[in-house]
């Protein structure tokens, strides 16, 4: 069976053979990922999915009403937990964008709605045939960073962004040969 080259481990190739590119529309999934994105920057990936639950536990669900409330004694909190990359910024940025998050909803009913938008609600169906094809960026990432930042969200530059629409399912960016592509192009 073959995969992309990057599902190299057992947990990448759980994560890509069950998440990664599969189109999400569940606003406290959507807002887990957008935290779990802003986390790993400057990071590997591996290092943010091994350390998913402890996020879902020190995050208490990734619900962004309860991120939203956090103040000094969370983040102090959050600060002291070995288990989640101990970075003051992209743990204030959490808090931060929880807040965005949820005005976002206000204005658009859901995020999904709102986040969606910006591939006319259907995945960019891409066919790549090697993984030095995939672009760490492109025009719709560009829009939805810019359009993010405006909105007071941090962590969110369009490399994060672009991640954050390949995990999502907003592109199909599994290589033509894995065995992901064909089932993923079907799924909206």
């Amino acid at each position: 069976m073959e995969r992309c080259g990057w599902a190299v481990s057992a947990i990448y190739e759980r994560y890509h053979d069950e998440e990664w590119g599969v189109p999400l529309h569940d606003d406290r999934l959507l807002f887990e990922f957008l935290v779990l994105e802003g986390a790993q920057a400057g990071l590997s990936w591996i290092t943010i999915l091994k350390k998913r639950e402890n996020y879902r536990a020190a995050f208490e669900g990734f619900f962004p009403e309860k991120v939203a409330r956090y103040g000094a004694k969370e983040t102090t909190r959050l600060m002291g937990d070995a288990g989640i990359v101990r970075n003051q910024m992209k743990i204030a940025s959490a808090i931060t964008n929880a807040r965005a998050f949820l005005k976002v909803q206000e204005a658009f009913g859901t995020f999904d709605a709102y986040v969606w938008r910006f591939v006319d609600g259907r995945p960019i169906q891409n066919k790549w045939t090697s993984l030095k094809q995939i672009p760490a960026r492109t025009k719709e990432s560009d829009a939805l960073s810019k359009d993010l930042i405006e909105r007071g969200f941090k962590f969110v530059g369009s490399t994060i962004c672009y991640a954050h629409m390949q995990a999502t399912g907003m592109v199909n960016d599994h290589i033509v040969t894995c065995h992901r592509h064909g089932p993923v192009a079907k799924l909206r």
